[in-house]
């Protein structure tokens, strides 16, 4: 550093001194230079001198600078240093504690090895006193606890299920009773034929037209199948569809009325039957509302209720079902202490989604609850809708009390009719559900499908195993079949000991 500050103090007297030689030389050569006017010997002293003195001045500046620099190297290498020697501690100390904690761990494990050695000592001793192996022991130990608590369980959980079920029969019988009691239906009238009367054998010809021109311009426009037999002053109308089977009829009875049959006043006909059956079913919803005593409601699930005016569930009129659902949810309900508008809610759309149903692919239960959630119903009642076939587990008390109000509208006397090839068919199912576990020999159902018997073998099945027999098969059933209702599961056990007298 020193010798860059001599180097840069000769640099500049250097170059002070040409600077003033240059002048000189134009006042020794008589004349100035560039116009300046020459500088005296005396000037060049002093102008000399400054230089001088300007780099004397900078050099102690740089050399003050240069002390202060100094001293804090010094500083910082004696923080260093300190630093160091803390560093060299403390690697001191961790080293005699990693020995530390060495020697810790070899003493350690040789006494785990010492413990371990007589455990291994004690058992073979043990072995040795009652001539039996540890293993071998344990798994005998074990299999007579689990098999004791199996056993006590299963008496405890039959014990439960006992007290449990006479106590709710009980209560379960009083709250549906009180409810049937107060309830008044009528039995099911819903055909899915409908026969219009005709006011003479003649109007079938006029109905037929010539070369069936008439009658086919009819199934075109309604979308029914038209019926004409031998059956006396009458023809019928057939379809899947409800809704369409009403047009057509309400359309054929005009026609006839009219006496003018003909594809251009069949479809004036078709359209006018048309709008009343859409008030009608507008109509309908709004009655089932005041019926029920529901004041506010989506338009467009009032809509969707007349259109149920017209569905049928094993012949029982689907509107009419929600109706008759809602009040015995409310009966229901009261019984039970709970506030009963939300319950006649969730029961009165309960099969909303049969509205629907055949458009949509899916199961009715959850297509209502989506409609229901669609037009802003509360989540409760959405759950009550999708619960109420345990598509859905149910998580609330208005969901059991609507599939409590559906099974008991349905499985009323005179509720609904089923063909007899479906009746059939479901209890053969039933026997053949049944007759597929362990230790069954023979199946019988009895009482249109309401109770299932079975007679197991004694020697399979014990008592015990006949409960949980019993419950398996009502958890099979309620998985496999749809039905009204309950089944009653009864497991009959006989044991027989038959020996011969020679």
């Amino acid at each position: 550093m020193e010798w860059i500050i001599t180097a840069a103090v000769v640099l500049v007297v250097a170059a002070t001194a040409f600077v003033l030689g240059r002048r000189g030389l134009g006042f020794r050569s008589g004349g100035a230079i560039a116009g300046r006017p020459p500088l005296s010997e005396a000037g060049v002293s002093t102008a000399t001198d400054e230089a001088l003195a300007r780099a004397a001045r900078n050099r102690e500046r740089a050399e003050t600078a240069l002390d202060h620099r100094r001293a804090e190297i010094a500083s910082l290498e004696d923080r260093l240093a300190g630093r160091e020697a803390t560093l060299e501690q403390r690697a001191a100390n961790l080293a005699s504690r990693e020995e530390l904690i060495i020697d810790r761990e070899a003493e350690v494990d040789a006494r785990r090895k010492a413990v371990t050695k007589l455990e291994d000592e004690a058992v073979a001793a043990l072995e040795r006193i009652s001539s039996v192996d540890a293993k071998a022991a344990k798994d005998e130990l074990l299999a007579k606890v689990e098999d004791e608590a199996k056993r006590q369980a299963s008496v405890l959980v039959r014990d439960i299920e006992v007290k449990t079920k006479e106590e709710a029969d009980r209560r379960a019988r009083r709250i549906l009773a009180t409810a049937v009691q107060r309830l008044a239906a009528d039995v099911v009238t819903e055909a899915s034929v409908s026969v219009v009367t005709l006011p003479s054998d003649e109007m079938k010809g006029r109905i037929i037209g010539r070369d069936g021109r008439n009658i086919r311009t009819f199934e075109a426009v309604t979308g029914v199948n038209l019926v004409v037999d031998d059956t006396p002053e009458s023809v019928s109308v057939s379809t899947f569809d409800p809704v369409r089977r009403e047009i057509a009829r309400i359309a054929l009875e005009r026609l006839i009325e009219d006496g003018r049959i003909h594809p251009a006043s069949i479809e004036e006909a078709y359209e006018k039957a048309k709008a009343e059956v859409d008030q009608t079913m507008v109509d309908a919803g709004e009655w089932a509302l005041l019926e029920v005593g529901i004041s506010r409601m989506h338009p467009e699930l009032i809509g969707l209720l007349g259109r149920l005016r017209f569905r049928t569930s094993y012949g029982q009129n689907v509107l009419n079902h929600l109706v008759e659902s809602a009040h015995i949810a409310g009966m229901l309900a009261s019984e039970l202490g709970v506030e009963a508008s939300e319950a006649k809610r969730a029961a009165f759309l309960h099969d909303i989604g049969k509205a629907v149903s055949h458009e949509v692919g899916g199961s009715h239960a959850l297509i209502g609850a989506e409609i229901a959630r669609r037009f802003g119903e509360d989540a409760s009642i959405v759950h009550g809708i999708e619960a109420h076939h345990n598509e859905v587990e149910p998580r609330t008390l208005t969901a059991i009390i609507v599939q409590a109000a559906d099974t008991v509208s349905a499985a009323r006397p005179g509720a609904r009719r089923e063909a007899l090839e479906g009746y059939v068919r479901r209890l053969e199912k039933l026997e053949k559900i049944a007759a597929a576990f362990t230790g069954v020999e023979r199946v019988y159902a009895m009482q249109a499908g309401r109770e299932v018997r079975v007679v197991v073998d004694p020697g399979i099945v014990d008592d015990l195993t006949a409960n949980q027999l019993a419950r398996q098969i009502a958890r099979r059933l309620e998985d496999e079949l749809q039905y009204p209702g309950q089944i009653e599961v009864t497991v009959i056990r006989e044991f027989r000991a038959t020996d011969y007298a020679r």
